[in-house]
């Protein structure tokens, strides 16, 4: 499988670094199967930071399995997804630490759906039922050394 990390340089090899704020799936590396999506968040990295908006480019063994890594799976935003994405962007994430999370993205536009249901304006159903109508890209988060370990750079592209 080929994943992409969007940046404002090349990432050769990916660290697990201590983040400023609360991401979907808490800390680690993340990636995502969907070049376009690499690309605009390498775009708004650069925005902030400077540098060259940067698409690095990943291999990784389509079967990874349970028995390497402690995976969580999210097939869909469903209630289990919204808690555990709302908790982490929240900073308030107490439960079961993982190497790998895979699930849906909670891009800008959904992130408004979060702060109105964490604000207490949407109940779960709605919250939930307006996610239905986004289009929701994935994300692959490395969230342990020995998840990143398994990532093998094949290049770089300036976008």
């Amino acid at each position: 499988m080929i994943l992409y990390h969007g940046s404002n340089t090349v990432v050769e090899k990916p660290m697990l670094i201590e983040q400023n704020r609360f991401l979907d799936f808490g800390y680690g590396f993340y990636t995502t199967t969907n070049k376009s999506q690499a690309e605009s968040f390498a775009k708004k990295v650069v925005v902030r930071r400077g540098g060259a908006p940067t698409v690095n480019i990943y291999e990784i063994d389509d079967n990874i399995g349970e028995e390497l890594l402690k995976i969580k799976r999210f097939s869909a935003p469903n209630e289990e997804w919204l808690d555990f994405v709302s908790a982490h962007r929240n900073g308030t994430y107490s439960g079961e630490q993982f190497d790998l999370i895979i699930g849906a993205v909670a891009n800008d536009d959904v992130y408004r759906t979060l702060q109105v249901y964490s604000a207490g304006l949407l109940t779960k159903e709605q919250a939930l039922e307006a996610l239905k109508i986004k289009k929701l890209f994935n994300q692959y988060v490395f969230a342990t050394n020995e998840a990143i370990k398994l990532l093998k750079f094949v290049k770089s592209e300036e976008v």
